[in-house]
């Protein structure tokens, strides 16, 4: 059993309502103490962090690692590798592989290629709806026996009736619901509609597209009496809404990818097929909506929505390149910037990355409470430094932050009591 201390860090665990500087202490695998060593301990190994945050492993929900089916974009050794060089000690992956996660053999599968690799801990969605067709039910029992931690359909279910029934099903098993607000008649965009896509000759896609959705599946999980998650949302009415049916006491959380935080409409002008996602980028009021949301709470979680791609998935007109961003190695930094922006501190921001994806998903992660397993983050949250494409891990380079000044650099990481990323000084 390896014995490691981290010294003189400034430790923040949301989860406990502790801020202070003090030592970390691990035996095998697992925190053992925090301030103070336990009787007898002896370190085989010291990792001094003064000056540094330490923190829970970060926990993404929602990273696509490509694999199976689309090997030549990305691989789950790959990615998993980019996480733990940004802090993110457990992933959660969409059910849109190729084959999909509808059955219990490719749930094991993605499970155990995340442990072969060794990096992170890789948490698989079931489908709600065989092959994401929205049409026939998953075999949802089984899929959590194999490891699921929720059930999703990244595709709009367009049917009511199916979408209700799956809840149901899922109610059931004590599985929470990850939504995504789109309606699947006004989403056929690329871009936010409005006067940015109308100049630019975009078909847009209108806010409507996910307050509509927002609304019926609030309907629904009403109904149904399932925990439901809303998976990054990008307009302020759609926070509000979720806010109102919060306070009203309805079962249900959101999330928001970390670039909508900071980028609107306004940075499609070049065509620049980096910035084409979906949700789409909106409008400047959206993104202080989605902040707000971020800061009060009503948005519990930030992830990165990672999509690596290829280099030629980005080469085409702007509609017709593939949506998304390789996001992993800014998830951090960009949450990082909302305490530079002096919108939230930094224990807040630390639980939008760890404490709250982790109730979200029900798991035992996101703390250091002495016991817990030993994934841990340590960041130099004033360090300056810029993404570069040859020094990325992942192996998409599709991202919109390449050479942009960012704040909070990963030092080391720490799966179950094992030092998986060093950031190797220069």
């Amino acid at each position: 059993m390896k014995r490691i201390v981290i010294r003189g860090g400034r430790v923040i665990d949301p989860a406990n309502g502790v801020d202070a500087v003090q030592d970390v202490y691990i035996t095998g695998g697992r925190i053992v103490a925090l301030g103070t060593p336990p009787d007898g301990f002896h370190a085989d190994q010291e990792i001094q962090a003064g000056g540094n945050v330490v923190c829970p492993g970060l926990i993404d929900l929602c990273a696509r690692m490509r694999e199976p089916g689309q090997e030549h974009k990305a691989m789950i050794s790959s990615e998993t590798r980019a996480a733990a060089a940004s802090g993110i000690t457990s992933l959660c992956c969409p059910p849109d592989t190729r084959p999909v996660i509808d059955t219990p053999a490719v749930a094991q599968l993605v499970r155990q290629r995340a442990a072969q690799a060794g990096y992170a801990r890789l948490l698989p969605l079931g489908a709600l709806t065989q092959g994401l067709a929205g049409e026939a039910l998953s075999e949802m029992a089984l899929l959590k026996e194999a490891g699921c931690v929720g059930a999703a359909n990244v595709t709009p279910i367009g049917n009511s009736l199916i979408l209700r029934r799956a809840m149901e099903y899922a109610a059931t098993q004590g599985l929470t619901v990850f939504l995504t607000p789109l309606d699947p008649w006004l989403g056929g965009g690329c871009a936010h509609e409005g006067a940015v896509a109308t100049r630019l000759g975009l078909p847009g896609i209108p806010a409507a597209a996910e307050t509509a959705a927002v609304a019926r599946d609030l309907a629904l999980v009403l109904q149904t009496g399932v925990r439901a998650h809303f998976c990054r949302l990008s307009t302020a009415l759609a926070v509000r809404m979720v806010a109102r049916a919060r306070f009203d006491g309805a079962p249900v959380s959101a999330d928001v990818a970390a670039h909508q935080l900071h980028l609107t409409e306004a940075a499609i002008t070049d065509f620049d097929s980096n910035f084409h996602v979906l949700p789409p980028l909106r409008t400047e009021s959206d993104r202080v909506g989605l902040c707000e949301g971020v800061a009060q709470g009503v948005i519990s979680a930030v992830c990165s929505d990672h999509q690596p791609h290829e280099a030629d998935a980005k080469e085409a007109p702007f509609c017709a390149t593939a949506a998304g961003v390789s996001a992993l190695e800014t998830l951090l930094p960009l949450t990082l910037r909302l305490v530079r922006e002096g919108l939230m501190d930094l224990s807040s921001a630390i639980a939008r990355l760890s404490s709250g994806p982790a109730a979200i998903l029900g798991i035992d992660a996101g703390t250091l409470t002495p016991g817990s397993a030993a994934d841990v983050c340590i960041f130099d949250p004033e360090q300056e430094w810029s993404l570069a494409a040859g020094q990325m891990k992942s192996r998409g380079h599709n991202t919109p932050f390449l050479d942009v000044p960012l704040h909070g650099r990963v030092t080391h990481t720490l799966l179950a009591g094992k030092v998986v990323y060093e950031h190797a000084a220069s």
